[in-house]
């Protein structure tokens, strides 16, 4: 039997990169899927006909996560169709570049709006479906910027994928008792097209051999490197996790400092 067998599974932000590669993962592992997209409805559409020809069950629905009303209409949608929600993963979100001194509130507001509120909204509303079966998975993506890299320009994306990290501890105490585990996952440099919107082949090329000489495995990952510890967490298997972080870096070396 597959781990996911008969499980339905939200996946946010997942038109592209990280979020794609979670939802085709689980579809193959027997999940039934919903495609969240906020703005690339072709880009869903083609994971939706990708999970189809293989033979397996998924829509797409738009949704921007920081509208509460949208993602209720949403999960409402899922429960109609697929009878229940077992799996949420938290994947949807932005990054705009800047520091102490160049910090725009309006673009500040934005990534928090999208990457902390988004992560609430969508965690509120599935969890009361899952509290209801006392059953549910959530797995929250936030990202090792979160615990301190180095990496310049990634003050205020660092300061939103840091409150990931307590709201995945917060979550997990007060859905546990109920049967939901929440975890999440913190990826460091990936091959997505937010890392390589922009950039020529020559710029990439420069980028990756920089970032991989930060990691102690010599390489960048892989979309697909995220979405196989995404599996585990929303598996059975990880019955027994809960409010932890899983670091999938590729052992980075850049981090500010020693102290927590």
């Amino acid at each position: 039997m597959k781990p996911l067998e008969g499980k339905v599974a939200l996946v946010t932000g997942a038109s592209r990169g990280i979020g794609r590669a979670i939802a085709l993962r689980f579809a193959s592992e027997g999940a039934r899927i919903c495609v969240n997209y906020s703005q690339s409805m072709n880009s869903a559409e083609v994971v939706v006909k990708e999970i189809e020809d293989s033979g397996g069950e998924a829509i797409a629905r738009k949704a921007n996560v920081a509208n509460y009303n949208e993602v209720a209409d949403m999960v409402a949608i899922i429960v109609k169709k697929f009878g229940t929600i077992h799996i949420l993963v938290n994947n949807a979100g932005m990054s705009i570049p800047g520091d102490l001194l160049s910090m725009n509130e309006a673009q500040l507001l934005e990534m928090f709006r999208v990457n902390v509120l988004g992560t609430i909204n969508c965690s509120k509303v599935a969890a009361r479906q899952m509290v209801d079966q006392r059953y549910g998975k959530i797995v929250n993506i936030g990202s090792i910027a979160g615990i301190g890299t180095n990496f310049p320009g990634t003050t205020p994306y660092a300061s939103t994928k840091a409150s990931i990290l307590v709201l995945t501890k917060r979550f997990a105490l007060e859905l546990g008792p109920s049967g939901v585990n929440v975890n999440s996952i913190l990826p460091g440099f990936i091959e997505t097209e937010m890392n390589t919107r922009g950039k020529t082949k020559e710029e990439w090329s420069n980028k990756t051999k920089e970032m991989s000489e930060k990691a102690m495995l010599r390489r960048i990952g892989q979309p697909q490197d995220i979405a196989n510890a995404a599996v585990f967490l929303a598996s059975d298997e990880a019955s027994f996790i809960t409010g932890q972080s899983l670091v999938i870096d590729g052992g980075r070396l850049d981090f500010l400092s020693h102290s927590g």
